[in-house]
């Protein structure tokens, strides 16, 4: 099983232009949300898209966004859109680019009511803080149902356990953020993200 990588927290063109040298699937930026330090504005994210490979998915990662913020970041070069937090019936049937819908450990329970829509392309599961890196109980995800859409797991994972996380949680992909930037600061640290990449492909090959 070739499991997929998912980047997230872009914060420059070049964090685009070093994800650009590995075999990434996915490059996440951070929008509309000033609680975060990695959340850009759209004209950044702009800067940033256009740095990076054509074939590497564009998500826009966004915290319960109105429908005049899903309009603004589909006016830019996004694949998709990732959603935390509320998702309310107009806001999801005012959007056209596919959902990536992700949940917090603690909201799980409205996991079914996202199953099946046409709208959402896959789902993310993440820690109770979303990009705090920290860890979970991975245990939490045995019993949900798959519909067949692309499941990516995120959530505190790192070099040292992401291949613990895979054989675990048999996940579509993986999703990290924190644990690939500078000690200390934002900005994807060359040498972390060729570990994790280097530790995702391994793994894949044991599953």
């Amino acid at each position: 099983m070739s499991v997929m990588i998912k980047i997230c927290g872009l914060v420059s063109p070049d964090d685009a232009a070093l994800i650009n040298q590995f075999q990434v699937d996915f490059a996440g930026i951070v929008l509309f949300y000033p609680k975060s330090r990695r959340s850009r504005t759209p004209q950044e994210a702009g800067s940033i898209l256009q740095a990076l490979r054509p074939d590497i998915k564009k998500v826009a990662v966004v915290v319960s966004p109105s429908i005049a913020e899903i309009a603004a970041i589909e006016s830019l070069d996004f694949d998709l859109v990732q959603i935390h937090g509320e998702l309310p019936d107009e806001v999801l049937r005012a959007a056209k680019l596919p959902i990536l819908k992700a949940f917090n450990v603690s909201d799980l329970a409205q996991y079914p009511r996202f199953r099946d829509c046409d709208s959402i392309a896959g789902y993310v599961f993440d820690a109770p803080q979303p990009g705090g890196g920290k860890t979970f109980d991975l245990g939490i995800l045995d019993t949900l149902p798959r519909d067949g859409k692309p499941f990516l797991l995120a959530g505190g994972l790192t070099p040292d356990n992401v291949s613990h996380a895979i054989a675990c949680v048999h996940p579509d992909g993986v999703d990290v953020s924190s644990a690939v930037e500078y000690t200390g600061r934002i900005g994807k640290d060359p040498q972390k993200v060729a570990d994790f990449v280097h530790a995702v492909k391994a793994a894949s090959f044991q599953t």
